[in-house]
């Protein structure tokens, strides 16, 4: 009797936490200022929390399709966070020594960086996990264990 590979379910394969980064982003870039100076708490609260408890939830599953899909996912995370505080110190350096000032830069407040900070080290506690999933996955392979 031949058994078919189960696919993994959308929701495991779903990036929560990648799709939280860019929200943030969109919501910066595209609101009022002052509309969103007001709101961020309770949209950081709306994004984060439950990209932390989706994201959490994936944890105790290990086949290389989520566990490669979580490290793309978390690579891509690293490269939009990573561009975006480059465009905010490009930015701030421009304000600050005035050097070009027609350059083009990107204005995230201390909010949003420290809620683009959180979901980043929400990404690298899933990768440590994912790591101990597939030591766990190789230490039962082992034959002298």
């Amino acid at each position: 009797m031949a058994t078919t590979p189960n696919k993994p379910s959308t929701f495991l394969i779903f990036p929560w936490g990648l799709m939280s980064i860019i929200l943030v982003l969109g919501l910066n870039l595209t609101l009022n200022n002052a509309w969103f100076s007001k709101n961020w708490s309770w949209i950081a609260l709306v994004l984060i929390i439950p990209a932390a408890i989706l994201e959490n939830f994936k944890v105790g599953y290990s086949t290389m399709r989520i566990m490669f899909m979580k490290v793309v996912y978390s690579l891509i995370s690293f490269l939009l966070v990573g561009m975006a505080f480059g465009s905010a110190l490009t930015g701030y350096y421009n304000h600050q020594f005035g050097k070009v000032p027609e350059a083009k830069a990107l204005n995230l407040p201390w909010y949003v960086l420290l809620a683009l900070g959180v979901l980043l080290m929400i990404q690298v506690a899933q990768l440590f996990s994912m790591l101990k999933a597939v030591k766990r996955e190789f230490m039962q392979m082992d034959p002298d264990q």
